[in-house]
């Protein structure tokens, strides 16, 4: 993988302009202009560039090559493909030396082991395979002067202008486009210095091959390294707009949860606030102090609905246009035969059943169940289109046991927009009340969900309801 610190590389850190004084400058003054005017700044800049090319020229720091993401099975491609261009140059530099140039002994096997390591050390080392191979081809150069014919290469043989093409091209994969400018700027010029200096006579040019060449090499590893670098942040960019719409969505369903179980507390304490109201009223000659605790009781119930719809007037103010009221009567599993008669009226075949004694549930539990079965369905509708889906639920003596399950679709899919509420808000829904959902494919090539959620849903707390607590200590 591309390393994240290349792409910070790629340009260097602007040098702070100098502050200008306030007052007047006179005209042409060579001091003022070096201390504070423009032209001062150009050659500052112009040495904190080549102090940085000359960093990464130098930087031998180890940076291997990255494998291909895609295909898997290709992953390993690019370095067989090097190994195989090295012992390529290898026999090639062996050959030009010896039957072109007539340079044969110990040195000759020497100098094509240096090009052909060159390539295989650039693979790991690119800035220490880029100077063993320039050193190779000074050596070459060297070795060969006394030996050029009329119309042969100098200082690059054939073969070793070609080998040191692929050590350029990992170099210019590996660092920023700066130091691949500095690279080429050296090899183009220790060759035309070469040539103009040491340039044996009746040889042919090898210096405009060489810019055109290694200009081109340079290119090519700049636009791939690019390449490289976009399509790595744009994973990364993926990734964290994922993490966000998931976070976003699991939020939005909390708040929506919230407004939900809102209407049934809001209930019970208002029944809670009229009954400690109406109490000494029931009672013949009660004593003051159960006439404090009732108001303490009605008090503390009102307090706690105006705390309430506080809160939930912020949440609704968050989405001003949803169309549930904020008096709507919250669903319950007595209203689910409607709920299947429209998404039957939708086109899908649903059948439901029941097993168990049925009766009425908290009404969290009433609604969290109503919801599950709700979403399964939308779900069933929106990914299962023309299936047949079967909707269960079991009473127990201590749990609701729910199923909803769908076979193939016989219809054309849509495709999906995304991140949505279902599977996400059901298991929030589930593990609010202490309850499990699982979902998941059939083995026939359908899907179900299923969840079970207790008759007596466990605080936050973690500990034992009111309603145990209560039960306990009448028994």
């Amino acid at each position: 993988m591309p390393r994240l610190d290349d792409v910070n590389e790629q340009s260097e850190p602007p040098t702070p302009a100098p502050v200008r004084a306030q007052h007047a400058t006179p005209a042409g003054d060579p001091a003022a202009t070096a201390a504070g005017g423009e032209p001062g700044g150009s050659p500052a800049r112009a040495s904190a560039v080549v102090r940085s090319v000359a960093r990464g020229l130098l930087d031998l720091k180890a940076d291997p090559l990255p494998r291909m993401s895609r295909p898997r099975w290709l992953a390993w491609l690019p370095h067989v493909v090097l190994l195989y261009l090295a012992a390529a140059f290898f026999a090639v530099t062996t050959e030009q030396l010896s039957n072109h140039y007539g340079v044969n002994g110990s040195v000759r096997p020497l100098l094509a082991t240096m090009v052909a390591g060159s390539i295989v050390i650039a693979m790991r080392w690119p800035m220490a395979g880029y100077w063993i191979g320039l050193t190779a081809a000074g050596l070459i150069a060297g070795e060969i002067h006394g030996h050029v014919g009329q119309g042969q290469n100098w200082p690059w043989m054939p073969a070793g202008l070609f080998a040191f093409a692929p050590v350029l091209l990992l170099v210019s994969l590996r660092v920023p486009p700066r130091v691949t400018v500095g690279a080429v700027t050296v090899v183009v010029a220790c060759t035309g210095l070469a040539e103009g200096l040491f340039r044996p006579e009746h040889s042919g040019t090898g210096t405009p091959g060489a810019i055109l060449l290694f200009s081109f090499t340079g290119l090519l590893g700049y636009a791939l390294r690019a390449t490289r670098l976009t399509r790595t942040k744009l994973v990364e960019q993926e990734t964290l707009t994922e993490e966000e719409r998931a976070r976003r969505t699991l939020l939005e369903e909390r708040s929506r949860i919230a407004r939900e179980l809102h209407d049934v507390v809001a209930h019970h304490m208002s029944v809670i606030s009229i009954q400690a109201q109406v109490a000494p009223y029931l009672v013949e000659n009660p004593s003051e102090e159960l006439k404090e605790n009732l108001a303490g009781i009605r008090a503390n119930a009102v307090e706690a609905l105006t705390e309430l719809r506080r809160v939930l007037g912020v949440l609704r103010s968050e989405n001003p246009d949803e169309a549930t009221g904020p008096h709507h009567p919250q669903p319950t599993l007595a209203e689910l035969e409607g709920l299947v008669e429209n998404v039957r009226a939708a086109g899908l075949d649903v059948t439901t059943e029941i097993a168990g004694i049925r009766r009425p549930l908290s009404p969290g539990v009433e609604l969290t169940a109503y919801r599950i079965v709700q979403e399964a369905l939308s779900n069933c509708l929106r990914h299962a289109p023309g299936s047949r889906v079967e909707v269960g639920i079991a009473y127990g003596p201590r749990d609701v046991h729910l199923c909803i399950a769908n076979t193939v679709p016989t219809g054309p899919v849509p495709p999906s927009m995304g991140a949505g509420h279902g599977l996400l808000g059901m298991r929030e829904r589930a593990g609010m009340l202490g309850g499990e959902l699982a979902a998941g494919p059939r083995p026939d090539g359908g899907y179900e969900v299923s969840a079970v959620l207790p008759m007596d849903p466990v605080p936050p707390g973690g500990g034992p309801s009111p309603a145990s607590e209560t039960i306990k200590k009448d028994s």
